[in-house]
């Protein structure tokens, strides 16, 4: 009777235990995104034409260039879990679920998602840019993304005022640091039925489907997720190799088709290549 009763009172504990710790573990945790910008292995450092100290890339085809300014918007925000259940972050609201990663502010590397569902995630899918029914410079409806991006420092809305710039990148290249001025976001075009409103033209967004390296086990913790973006693929991507030349590098002899060479590039072409530059680096716990 000793013994039985020994073993009653080591699995009341047991499960007293087990219950305890399920009920501590929170219906929601923090995942914060960190965005590691790269060429290749190494973490890019901006700098002047003449810098010293900033990162030098060669493309496939043998161009040195390095970058002044870095900035790209980041927007869409889904995480699917253990089940295939996917979560989406905000989606609808620029204040709430998009922001602009900029190089030169260390603060802009980070981004926490609040209140992500207790799960396992497995993949996490973002938006290079601002998808077509929320590109419009809507003060109104998103006045802190619309501050954010167009800031004196980051400038991210087009001039004349059709939507949001989805990437800007300055710098240099070849031996004379010849001027690279990289500016992509989707565009309008006149409705080809005569109507007196645009439409669409070329669509610069682009969806980032990344399988993680490991689950991240939001719960009890509240994982750091590492993205790696190599703007090596800036010049040499997997879909396209770019030269640059007085024809293409800075934005006075852009034309929509140098554009979505850039785009299909570093977002993927949505097709055959759904990562672009973008890659996982780490899950930490």
């Amino acid at each position: 009777m000793k013994n039985l009763n020994k073993y009653l009172l080591l699995s009341i504990i047991s499960l007293s235990i087990i219950s305890c710790s399920e009920d501590s573990i929170p219906v929601a945790n923090d995942v914060t995104l960190a965005f590691n910008n790269t060429f290749g292995e190494t973490t890019i450092v901006l700098g002047a034409s003449t810098s010293a100290d900033a990162t030098v890339n060669t493309s496939t085809e043998g161009q040195v260039h390095h970058f002044e300014e870095l900035k790209y918007v980041i927007s869409n925000i889904r995480l699917i879990n253990s089940e295939g259940i996917e979560f989406p972050y905000n989606t609808q609201n620029l204040d709430e679920g998009a922001t602009v990663v900029n190089q030169a502010k260390t603060a802009t590397l980070q981004y926490v998602l609040n209140d992500i569902p207790t799960a396992d995630y497995t993949q996490i899918k973002f938006g290079l840019g601002v998808k077509t029914d929320l590109n419009t410079l809507n003060e109104e409806s998103f006045p802190n993304f619309y501050a954010e991006a167009g800031a004196n420092d980051t400038q991210m809305h087009w001039e004349w005022g059709t939507g949001y710039r989805f990437t800007k990148v300055e710098g240099f290249y070849g031996a004379d640091n010849a001027e690279l001025s990289i500016h992509t976001g989707s565009t309008l075009d006149e409705d080809p039925n005569g109507g007196e409103e645009y439409v669409q033209g070329v669509n610069a967004y682009r969806d980032i489907t990344l399988d993680l390296t490991t689950n991240a086990k939001v719960g009890s913790s509240s994982p750091k997720i590492t993205i790696k973006a190599d703007f090596n693929a800036l010049l040499s991507g997997a879909t396209n190799t770019i030269v640059l030349s007085s024809s293409n590098a800075i934005p006075s002899t852009h034309h929509a088709g140098n554009m979505v060479l850039i785009v299909d590039n570093i977002g993927g072409n949505g097709d055959t290549d759904i990562k672009g530059m973008f890659s996982i680096e780490s899950v930490e716990n």
